[in-house]
């Protein structure tokens, strides 16, 4: 340590040459197996040293004199640091001297076969920094380099191995990683210089394709070629040898995947039908070649499996070749009889590649048969519109008539021709099926059946391509799909095909494309379905077998609600068999039986409370009778989602007096189970303190809300019961968590007791809220509802120690303003005395505490700025900055859904005060705080999820200032020595300057430039939008890790736009995912 001490003095001094030894000694104790202090000390040195301005003028003194690769690298990143962020501001004798120096070293290190294979990380790390000069300086400054770089290739194998390194660098940097690094006109501006110079390079390679045997330079000419394919012109692939001399060496084994790489690309373009011939002799030829390497005959799953990571590699790229080339150019193909035969084994072995037990691979084929099926589909859909058949062929419609025929016919045959393919891939569909959000039973790595612990996102992701495709699929030819379906299925019936696996994937399949069939098709194929796996349940043994038959009937009756609600018979036995699920206690099952029963009563819940043909009473009587029994086994959590589903069918009742009645029923073994709880409570307060007690009330409550949620206004009778009585336990429940507290010191607020006792008030105020969330608005209610719980929940909040406070009351009272609105504005400040000061005082001392208090603080204050903002008028100005001062400090937060959260209020508050007469005087206070600190945010890359909001604010302000609606000057008249002639001019300069102190990279033209574009396109949003997004990418903030949310909201249209398409097709958008009110009748 001491050394390393002594080394930190004299590493300081930066006036003379650095002593390397010095140096190399603190990056070996930084990279070393010495103590953690060691490497603390030295990691602290190297980290002073690299933020030290004049370092890196030691870079080329330390590269000469070190052996150290680690010390090397570490020069190098100091210097990578001053090329990105101040490579401009250098003097041009510093950034020649620089660029020669990288140059020289490269070509030194390159041009013998040792030292560029001993030395190969080094010349790779001073590649990169060579192409991030390159970005700065070519081509304006440095015209010549493709010629320097091609002629040095020219001189040795070795340098032109490297060279081709640095092109395929160059051609990344350049056309895949520039988005957020570079402005769009930098992006051009290589763009068209890499186009026009592309000549030399060109020729290089086909030279080196020609005439060199050296397998690593080949190699890398190909990757450099695989770099380039996708934005060259035409012209140099398809008018030069390039195609044959790719073509030649896809056949050898060494060069394999490179040349498929490459054909991959040139495979992907596609413009115009210019080069057509030579595509189908590219396509014929690779056929014949690929006969050879791979025959037809292979089984590829199982080659895949056994063979060697080269091998996997190559099934992959041929997947990715095959899916490329037809997206591009299937059509091309589809013109005689001798491509058609070459199409079809494509399409073959596509098939068999989409059977690989491999992600990657089965994505990459899924990708195509879902844009192929849809292709298909589509036109065979519009057959039936001629006006977008029309549209589709770019025809007018009064030329339609006569041709619709022959466009019919030409589909039919395009169907025709697909028809085996398309079978095939039925099959496939249902045999991989991916699993569904809503099975809960799976099988783990040892083969047990087990409930599902955690959702797989990607299995979702796959599950919804699948399902798209397959729908699809069925819509070409609805016979072939339910044929291949019920043959599987007889399979199973009789053993030869059985599994857990097979079986899966088929009621998956099933369950997926619901409503796509006509409905009569539908019902045939049902009863079938239903038929064959009821049997199946009774003729299987094994409990495990049982599991996976029981989750797979519950998902495909779950899909189906139309079938459901046509047959009541199908429905009562589905459901009688649900109860049966119910008290089978292997794990998954009965969660699985509550979910599908709540699920099915909520499409069909009006079949539940009619009396039936055959039957004497409504089903829900029925059921209400034999409750007890019904819910036995369960668990509480279970128990509540099926008092949930029963609740659905009651709502249903349009009779207000059976409603009632069933209400009553319903809630007859929790209440009674309250009556004498309450009851014992009167006789002596102590028997609510027994944790058995705490924990059947807190039970109780659950109940009450899950049925709340289901019955809405309707529940009114049922908490007006036991409103009062809640309240009372309530209170005392809160005294008691407070005296624990305050006498148990810090940790007994972390008490399993005390958990359990916040619980019971956290589900009363639950239960409150949604109860006044879903009840209709009806003011009565909130007149008997709200007034009560002012002291008890409100005044107790203020009352508790921080640690006892319920988020939950800021919730609730955020519902009831939003419910109520401006009925409420009387009892804002009643309100805002009883949390705000003292919620604040709890939430600001840092971002981590309380972090539930701190989202339902800012949504209850977003619901009074924007139904009680009268009220906020009439706070004092002390108590107006407290509100400003947590908005700015909500918006500073790292936690997304804060800060939008205080973004939006902002929002709100911005445009209240611009409407209301305090206009300038709150602008005069706020403006410029609230530009400053919007900047801040914006321009940090923590909040890149705030910047839609970041933009609206700031185009608020710019075109709040130009409006002249502000009449009084912005500026402090004290501080300012001379007056601005407008708040527009004060509020530019202002900007300029604050931009210019934070960026001091960036030039006073570019900033001033920066503002007035803002000003100049404040009222056209994704103009003013996109000079903010340039701008960040030039001060050098952001980087290209991950700019996607500066695009969120182009890709949240997109999305809707899907979803509109996606309403036009039937199945879909699944039955049981649209709200089909109607329908249940």
């Amino acid at each position: 340590m001491a050394s390393l001490a002594v080394a930190a003095e004299r590493l300081k001094d930066l006036s003379q040459p650095i002593d390397v030894s010095l140096l190399d000694a603190t990056v070996g104790a930084f990279y070393g197996t010495g103590s953690k202090d060691e490497r603390a000390a030295a990691d602290r040195i190297l980290q002073d040293l690299q933020g030290n301005p004049d370092m890196w003028l030691q870079v080329v003194h330390i590269l000469q004199n070190t052996k150290n690769l680690n010390t090397k690298f570490f020069a190098l990143q100091v210097l990578e640091g001053v090329i990105k962020y101040r490579w401009n501001a250098l003097p041009g004798e510093q950034r020649d001297g620089m660029k020669n120096y990288i140059s020289e070293v490269i070509v030194q290190l390159s041009s013998n076969e040792n030292s560029f294979r001993q030395e190969r990380l080094y010349v790779n790390k001073l590649n990169v920094i060579l192409v991030q000069i390159l970005k700065h300086e070519w081509p304006s400054r440095w015209r010549s380099f493709i010629p320097d770089l091609v002629a040095a290739a020219k001189t040795s194998e070795t340098i032109c191995e490297n060279c081709m390194a640095i092109l395929k660098l160059l051609s990344e940097e350049v056309f895949d990683f520039s988005r957020g690094e570079m402005t769009q006109q930098k992006i051009k501006e290589l763009k068209q210089s890499l186009n026009s110079e592309f000549q030399l390079i060109h020729e290089l390679c086909l030279y080196v394709l020609s005439a060199s045997q050296r397998t690593e330079l080949i190699r890398a000419t190909l990757s450099t070629l695989h770099a380039f394919l996708s934005w060259i012109p035409l012209g140099y692939i398809f008018e030069s040898p390039l195609l044959e001399t790719l073509l030649k060496y896809f056949p050898m084994a060494s060069y394999r995947n490179l040349a498929l790489q490459c054909l991959t690309e040139v495979a992907a373009l596609s413009f115009g039908d210019f080069y057509d011939l030579q595509y189908i002799k590219m396509y014929n030829f690779f056929m014949v070649q690929l006969q050879v390497i791979l025959p037809p005959t292979t089984k590829i799953p199982d080659a895949y499996t056994n063979g060697s990571s080269e091998e996997q590699a190559f099934i992959q790229n041929l997947a990715l070749f095959f899916t490329s080339f037809y997206k591009a150019h299937i059509r091309i193909l589809e013109s005689s009889q001798e491509n058609i035969s070459a199409l079809l084994m494509g399409l073959e072995y596509l098939i068999h590649i989409s059977y690989v037990d491999d992600t990657e691979v089965f994505k990459v084929c899924l990708d195509y048969w879902n844009s192929l099926v849809l292709e298909l589909f589509e036109a065979h859909h519009n057959l039936d519109n001629p006006a977008a058949t029309a549209n589709m062929m770019g025809l007018q419609v009064p030329l339609l008539h006569g041709l619709v025929d022959g466009i019919g016919s030409q589909i039919m045959q395009r169907r025709q021709l697909y028809a085996g393919t398309m079978s095939k891939l039925r099959m496939l569909m249902i045999c991989r099926m991916a699993k569904p959000e809503e099975v809960l039973i799976v099988e783990d790595e040892n083969g047990n059946i087990v409930r599902e612990t955690m959702k797989d996102n990607d299995v979702l992701v796959q599950y919804k391509i699948m399902r798209e495709t397959l729908i699809y699929l069925s819509h070409l030819d609805h016979d072939d799909t339910e044929k291949q379906m019920l043959k599987k299925l007889s399979k199973q019936l009789t053993g030869e095909d059985w599994s857990w696996n097979n079986l899966n994937t088929l009621c998956w399949a099933i369950g997926s494309i619901s409503g796509s069939m006509m409905e009569e098709q539908e019902n045939r194929f049902l009863v079938m379905v239903i038929r064959d796996l009821l049997n199946l349940c009774e003729i299987t043994k094994g409990k495990d077998n049982k599991a996976v038959i029981a989750s797979n009937i519950m998902y495909v009756v779950g899909q189906y609600p139309r079938f459901l609600r046509a047959h009541w018979k199908f429905l009562k036995t589905v459901v009688n068999k649900l109860f049966e699920f119910m008290h089978e206690t292997h794990p998954g099952v009965q969660d699985m039986a509550c979910d599908t029963f709540l699920k099915i009563v909520q499409k069909c819940k009006r079949k539940f409370v009619i009396v039936q043909v055959g039957e004497s009473e409504p089903f829900v009587s029925e059921l209400l009778s034999g409750l007890a029994t019904t819910v036995g086994d369960l668990e509480p959590h279970q128990i509540h989602t099926f008092y949930e589903s029963v609740a659905q069918m009651i709502h249903a009742e349009p009779d207000p007096q059976k409603r009632d009645e069933y209400l009553q029923r319903l809630m007859n073994l929790p209440n009674e189970k309250w009556a004498e709880i309450i009851a014992s409570a009167r006789q002596s307060v102590d028997f609510l303190k027994d944790q058995d007690v705490i924990r059947t009330v807190l039970n109780i409550l659950q109940t009450n809300t899950s049925v709340a949620t289901s019955l809405g206004t309707y529940f009114l009778p049922q908490i007006s019961l036991i409103f009062l009585d809640m309240l009372n336990v309530y209170r005392m429940y809160s005294e008691l968590i407070s005296s624990t507290i305050a006498n148990g010191g810090p940790f007994a607020s972390r008490t399993s007791y005390v958990k359990l006792l916040r619980s019971v008030k956290r589900e009363t105020l639950k239960l409150i809220e949604t109860f006044l969330d879903k009840a209709e608005d009806q003011p009565q209610i909130g007149k008997q509802f709200v007034p009560p719980m002012m002291d008890p929940v409100l005044g107790d909040y203020a009352r508790n120690l921080p640690d006892a406070r319920e988020s939950e009351v800021l919730s609730l009272f955020a519902t009831i303003i939003n419910k109520y609105k401006a009925t409420m504005i009387d009892d804002v400040p009643r309100i805002f005395e009883a949390v705000f000061q003292c919620t604040l005082e709890m939430i600001t001392k840092n971002f981590e505490d309380y972090p539930e208090h701190r989202l339902k603080f800012f949504s209850l204050l977003r619901a009074i700025a924007t139904h009680c903002f009268p009220a906020l008028i009439h706070l004092s100005s002390p108590q107006l900055k407290l509100v400003m001062d947590s908005i700015i400090w909500a918006f500073r937060h790292t936690e997304r859904n804060i800060a939008e959260t205080g973004l939006n209020l902002l929002l709100e508050m911005l445009k209240n005060f611009q409407a209301s007469e305090f206009c300038n005087q709150f602008y005069q206070t706020y403006f410029v705080t609230i530009e400053q600190e919007i900047f801040a945010v914006l321009t940090d890359t923590f909040h890149k999820p705030g910047f839609k909001l970041h933009v609206l604010v700031l185009q608020h302000l710019f075109c709040l200032v130009e409006s002249g609606a502000l009449t009084e000057p912005l500026w402090d008249a004290a501080t300012v020595p001379y007056p601005y002639p407008n708040n527009s001019m004060f509020v530019r300069e202002y900007t300029i300057k604050l931009l210019g102190t934070s960026f001091p990279n960036m030039t006073v033209a570019e900033v001033g430039q920066f503002v007035n574009g803002l000003f100049e396109s404040r009222n056209e949003l994704s103009g003013f939008k996109d000079r903010i997004r340039d701008f960040l990418v030039q001060s050098k903030e952001f980087s290209a890790q991950d700019n996607k949310d500066l695009y969120a909201e182009e890709a949240a249209a997109q999305r809707e736009r899907e979803r509109q398409r996606m309403l036009s097709i039937p199945g879909l958008i699944a039955p049981n995912e649209i709200q089909d009110e109607m329908l249940d009748s």
